[in-house]
């Protein structure tokens, strides 16, 4: 089977659709002929991306922080869609202070997007995977949760806490037949990297990336590029597929290297 048929037949939840590397997973699975409930808060997104894919993308409001929301959009999806086969967590937030300025609010907002969140949606659909022993749950994290970064202390702990968690469920669900991994990119061309640069700055800022930044303890990106949101999409395309049966609890990282694997 080429590779733009790969996935058909099969049900897929993306959440955080709306934009950036959630919008490029839905391109991914997709183009690969999967049905897909993009849920997203930003509505105009997951908008385009139904119109884009007409009978083949349902977009649909949803805030992961709600526990009672996602158990009820699961619910729905399953008896109106059919049974989720593929779960992608996308959703997520970046809130950048050193921790002596974080205020109380941007630690809690951070963890109830990037850790709460994640939780949820796992939670609601491994549950319904495991009695049907199958299914795929791909959390995006990030590189940042394996190795400290100056001002990104509460995300990099949100995320460092949503590989584990998907690792821990993981090793939870494995005899029943269900998947669980994890992507970790490093600096990708999102809204959210755009705005830690200066308005002005992208293309001085876009080279720090690259080449890193010993003020702030900063490798750069031994590949000598930033990542497109395709490159992660790829990445959790090949984990949901067949290609990857024999892989779970597995922590990919998608970040040219950037990272040094420390």
């Amino acid at each position: 089977m080429s590779l733009d048929q790969e996935l058909a037949g099969r049900t897929a939840l993306v959440t955080g659709a709306g934009r950036g590397i959630g919008e490029a997973v839905v391109h991914a699975l997709a183009g690969r002929g999967a049905a897909v409930l993009a849920t997203d808060l930003a509505e105009e997104g997951i908008a385009a991306l139904e119109k884009t894919y007409a009978g083949l993308v349902t977009a649909r409001l949803l805030d992961v922080t709600d526990s009672t929301a996602v158990e009820e959009l699961v619910a729905e999806a399953e008896h109106t869609l059919g049974p989720l086969d593929i779960a992608v967590n996308v959703a997520g937030i970046l809130r950048g202070s050193p921790v002596a300025d974080l205020k109380d609010e941007e630690w809690a907002a951070t963890f109830a997007v990037n850790t709460h969140g994640v939780f949820h949606v796992s939670r609601s659909v491994s549950r319904r995977m495991t009695e049907r022993g199958s299914g795929s749950i791909v959390t995006v994290a990030s590189n940042a949760a394996g190795i400290p970064r100056t001002n990104m202390a509460a995300y990099a702990a949100s995320k460092a806490a949503a590989v584990m968690f998907t690792k821990c469920l993981g090793l939870e669900v494995a005899s029943r037949g269900v998947r669980c991994n994890t992507v970790s990119p490093g600096s990708t061309l999102t809204d959210m990297q755009r705005g830690m640069w200066a308005v002005g700055d992208e293309e001085a800022a876009a080279r720090r990336v690259v080449e890193g930044d010993p003020a702030t303890y900063r490798t750069g990106i031994p590949l000598g590029r930033i990542a497109d949101p395709s490159d992660i999409a790829d990445a959790v395309a090949f984990l949901v597929s067949d290609r990857a049966r024999h892989i779970t609890m597995h922590d990919l990282y998608v970040d040219g290297g950037a990272t040094l694997r420390a």
